[in-house]
């Protein structure tokens, strides 16, 4: 029984961590800094309205991947399954 929850915490470490992969990959850069910021680029409507945008989708999916990917290596290290 133990061996078969260590299978599937295994596969979804598996999942998670490429799916956290490629949600960083997609995330744009932050390459605008302070050139934005004297600009007032960070004024426009997108840049208000950020978090309810795609790339507001891909931090919130970054952070809770993050989490989960933390938790199931601790859950797969702590020697329970053996």
């Amino acid at each position: 029984m133990l061996s078969t929850i260590h299978g599937i915490l295994l596969i979804l470490y598996l999942i998670v961590s490429v799916a956290l992969s490629v949600v960083v990959l997609m995330q744009e850069g932050k390459q605008a800094g302070l050139t934005g910021a004297i600009s007032g680029a960070a004024e426009t409507y997108w840049g208000k309205n950020k978090a309810r945008s795609m790339e507001g989708g891909l931090v919130i999916a970054t952070r809770v991947l993050a989490v989960l990917f933390i938790v199931l290596s601790i859950v797969l290290n702590m020697n329970l399954f053996s």
